[in-house]
């Protein structure tokens, strides 16, 4: 069995540092990713139609916004991947578990490499033929 991407990853980083974000894009965007970023709170409403996930680091931002951000985007797109690169995934409480939604948010631990945000990134837009 091989697997092959059905078509490039998009992605949208969103974080309060600049660094982490062009360091990110760098990364992803290298190894054949589509990368946007924000820093902006909520982005439910703006996301692209085909995004393949979004990398958020809720560490940057007031614990409330990323609850109610993290509601409104697994309502609003229940299959889409939601990375969450956090040192305190418990503040996180409810709004990273079970839901309605059709996948539960992906929590790596702070700090995550480039490489394992892009292998967690690739199993879920990767199809095996």
């Amino acid at each position: 069995m091989t697997a092959k991407l059905t078509a490039p990853a998009r992605v949208l980083v969103v974080a309060a540092n600049h660094e982490t974000v062009g360091e990110l894009q760098d990364y992803l965007s290298t190894a054949g990713v589509i990368v946007g970023a924000t820093s902006v709170l909520p982005i439910a409403r703006a996301l692209p139609p085909r995004l393949s996930a979004v990398v958020m680091f809720p560490d940057d931002y007031d614990e409330k916004a990323v609850t109610e951000n993290l509601g409104a985007l697994r309502t609003a797109r229940p299959r889409l991947l939601v990375l969450l690169v956090t040192s305190a995934p418990q503040r996180l409480g409810p709004a990273a578990g079970p839901s309605g939604a059709a996948t539960i948010p992906l929590i790596l631990p702070k700090p995550a490499f480039g490489w394992s945000i892009l292998d967690a990134i690739r199993a879920h837009t990767t199809e095996v033929k």
